[in-house]
């Protein structure tokens, strides 16, 4: 249940166009450790299924997205 779910980081995407919030979140998680939860805050629809197929080639847990107001929170878990 993502409402439970406490990140360790969060990454504001929100207002970025793809490739922008997976490069960012690329990024980000480089200086984070394993077991630790990366929440990712967009706008872009397009995020979805680049954060899917990114945890897919990773091996990275995606832990769920939560809709908000006017923009998805995503929640992975670093390998």
């Amino acid at each position: 249940m993502v409402e439970n779910i406490s990140p360790d980081e969060t990454l504001d995407c929100r207002g970025l166009s793809c490739p922008m919030p997976l490069l960012k979140t690329k990024k980000a998680i480089h200086k984070m450790k394993s077991g630790q939860i990366i929440e990712i805050l967009g706008t872009d629809p397009g995020t979805k299924n680049d954060l899917h197929g990114f945890v897919k080639k990773s091996g990275h847990e995606y832990l769920g997205e939560k809709e908000d107001e006017g923009f998805i929170r995503f929640y992975m878990k670093i390998k």
